[in-house]
């Protein structure tokens, strides 16, 4: 592929810098850029929540919160991340700034609606956090009807509104991706020569696309209800509860794979960058994510099985969320495939990527006790589940998120992070991480419920653990916060192409000028066409 050379540093970053020029850009890096800074304020929002109901567990009674907080705090903690930063992390961050660079394009397909997508996710996010301040909401991020509108107080449908409102935001950013992956490839880049990051981006914004509208007429349903008393849940109106969870989950099973997904792709590109190898079964991969997109529309079922549901759904849906983990596995095999016999190097993006793979596989391995009926009699509503979603979401999630963040960090800023600090940080994530949420693995196991202030008094060891645990993840989530910020101003300069990878993104200069690329570049080669182990062996 053709292959621009480093030019005189005029880029997106040194344009015009007031206030206006960024809130009316249209240039899909600085837009990135918009949306990273909103989700790094929600993302320590729901942290501050997590760390306040980790200080109140330290003892059985509750040691700082009443239970009416308590609840709150859940509450919040979960509406923020998964609504603000779960969903949209990666696509609308490292997806915005990166599927251009990789198409080789100058920008996105709507890149005014891609503005539009930023002014709705933030109106959406400060509607929903104001009113979980305001009057504070103790339902739990999922909303559950009869709960949600019968024996609350709080403002179900403001936080509602403001999940309704950020929806379209997901809708308009899948729109964009879908598009522009269709029709901005640069010439000569077939679907087989594209990054895996963009079939795992692709997946996901089918997933948006398709996912979003039924939740929006889920939460206009409950809006409506909630207001005008007509009996659509409410089963002394003659609704019924149980729809609620359906249409619910429909949604939001898939949206556990809108999360991981793009975390998928960031695994491929830094696995191959750094073991610097090219990707073992490139069609599987690529192939994993779509049967991935597909199959989760298929298993919401498996939430609901002490609901009340047939014994041949639960089955069903059983057998149904076991087939969704194969594609998953697949990816896995491949990675570890393509780490075989490469020549691999240990900086920081590499180390959040290993983290990934080990967090990943316990959440991956764990799901299949909540999707077997015996298990998830016992296990649902407990502890288990918390640290199930959490190794998939959290563990695997942000760990993917800090991967790619850390390998495009030289790209869109031109500046090198100290190293060590990297490294320091991606190893304190992974310890804290586990002392965080193993010992809640035995807590649900021993039987503790979830989203409880109190419990029996023989588990407050593995929740001290836990506490503990989570004081040191909140440490090592800081640090980026400090090194990277000091890489801004004080950083050494990055080469276009530091890690020596072989996308598109790298064969322009570091941070990217405003329109990408000077020429379109044209593509010859399949990606990540590194030297084979036995040509290097030859060479030396």
């Amino acid at each position: 592929m053709s292959v621009t050379v480093d030019t005189p540093r005029v880029s997106y970053l040194t344009e015009e810098n007031t206030i206006g020029s960024w809130l009316l850009t249209t240039d899909h890096k600085r837009i990135a850029l918009l949306y990273f800074a909103s989700i790094t304020g929600f993302f320590f929002l729901g942290g501050i929540a997590a760390a306040l109901m980790r200080i109140n567990l330290l003892t059985p009674t509750g040691a700082i919160v009443s239970h009416e907080m308590y609840n709150r705090l859940f509450t919040m903690h979960g509406v923020v991340m998964v609504w603000f930063f779960l969903v949209p992390a990666i696509p609308v961050t490292l997806g915005n700034f990166i599927v251009p660079l990789m198409l080789g394009a100058r920008d996105l397909a709507f890149p005014k609606l891609n503005l539009v997508s930023w002014y709705l996710f933030m109106t959406g996010g400060l509607f929903a956090t104001y009113s979980l301040f305001a009057g504070g909401l103790d339902t739990g991020w999922t909303f559950y009807t009869p709960l949600s509108t019968d024996y609350t107080k709080g403002h179900v449908v403001a936080v509602a509104i403001g999940i309704f409102i950020s929806g379209f935001s997901s809708i308009a950013t899948g729109v964009n991706f879908i598009v522009s992956i269709h029709r901005l490839r640069a010439p000569g880049m077939g679907w087989y020569r594209m990054p895996l990051m963009l079939w795992s981006l692709y997946a996901t914004s089918v997933i948006y696309v398709l996912a979003t509208p039924v939740l929006a007429m889920t939460l206009i349903l409950l809006g409506f209800e909630t207001v005008f008393h007509v009996g659509i849940f409410d089963q002394r109106l003659g609704g019924d509860p149980l729809l609620f969870q359906h249409l619910f989950w429909f949604y939001s099973h898939p949206a556990v794979y809108i999360m991981i997904l793009p975390g998928f792709g960031v695994m491929s590109e830094v696995l191959t960058t750094f073991s610097q190898k090219g990707i073992f079964g490139y069609k599987f991969i690529a192939w994993s994510s779509v049967a991935i997109a597909v199959i989760s529309f298929f298993v919401w079922g498996h939430h609901m099985f002490v609901a009340g549901t047939s014994v041949y759904s639960a089955i069903t849906f059983s057998l149904l969320s076991f087939m969704v983990s194969v594609p998953s596995a697949i990816k896995v095999f491949n990675w570890l495939g393509t780490l075989h016999k490469g020549y691999i190097k240990f900086d920081a993006p590499m180390l959040y990527a290993l983290g990934f793979l080990g967090l990943f596989t316990i959440g991956g391995l764990t799901g299949l006790f909540v999707a077997a009926l015996g298990a998830d009699v016992h296990l649902t509503q407990t502890y288990f589940v918390v640290a199930h979603f959490h190794y998939i979401m959290v563990g695997g999630m942000v760990s993917a998120f800090f991967a790619g963040l850390h390998y495009w960090w030289p790209k869109i800023t031109g500046r090198l992070y100290p190293e060590m600090w990297a490294r320091a940080a991606a190893f304190l994530i992974f310890f804290g991480f586990n002392l965080t949420f193993f010992p809640q693995f035995i807590l649900g196991y021993l039987g503790m419920p979830r989203r409880y202030a109190a419990y029996p008094p023989e588990f407050q060891v593995l929740n001290v653990l836990s506490s503990a645990g989570s004081t040191i993840l909140a440490v090592a989530y800081l640090m980026p916060v400090f090194y990277l910020g000091y890489s801004l101003r004080h950083g050494a300069r990055s080469p276009s192409n530091p890690w020596h990878a072989t996308g598109l993104e790298w064969k322009t200069q570091s941070p990217p000028r405003t329109e990408n690329f000077p020429i379109i570049p044209i593509v010859t080669e399949p990606p990540y066409n590194y030297p084979r182990p036995e040509d290097r062996t030859r060479a030396a």
